[in-house]
């Protein structure tokens, strides 16, 4: 005998594992970043990873003594980024740009991103949304 209810079964089985690894995936601001430690670094782009669910950008910073420091700044999912405008294209490596964003908790050279200029003078919201990443809301579309 087979049952009516097998489809919609089926259905919440599927959407259940699907919103279970998703949302193991993404993290809280606050859980890894410091909101009384913001930071602005001016570097040369060394490396760029376009992949979910956060981009990654790698900055050589030239500190005040002479000494290079590669810092890896988190940005939101590549899909958001899109969304606003950038394009994998827009980040060339050996490019200056310039970031604003939250130290990591840990004192490691790891940022959350929350804006960055393009060598090209752009300037736009790289963080993550609805993670609690400090100023995303002065950059959501205004209707």
């Amino acid at each position: 005998m087979r049952s009516k209810n097998l489809p919609t079964g089926i259905f919440f089985v599927a959407a259940t594992i699907w919103t279970s690894s998703t949302s193991e995936a993404h993290h809280a601001f606050a859980a890894e970043y410091d909101i009384d430690q913001p930071i602005t670094i001016k570097g040369k782009l060394t490396k760029l990873e376009w992949t979910n669910p956060h981009g990654w950008v790698y900055v050589d910073v030239t500190n005040s003594d002479g000494k290079v420091v590669n810092w890896a700044v988190e940005f939101g999912a590549p899909n958001a980024l899109l969304r606003r405008g950038a394009r994998k294209d827009d980040f060339p490596i050996g490019g200056e740009v310039t970031v604003n964003g939250y130290r990591a908790k840990n004192g490691k050279e790891v940022i959350a991103g929350s804006t960055v200029k393009l060598p090209d003078g752009r300037d736009f919201f790289a963080g993550s949304e609805g993670t609690g990443n400090p100023g995303e809301a002065a950059y959501r579309p205004q209707n």
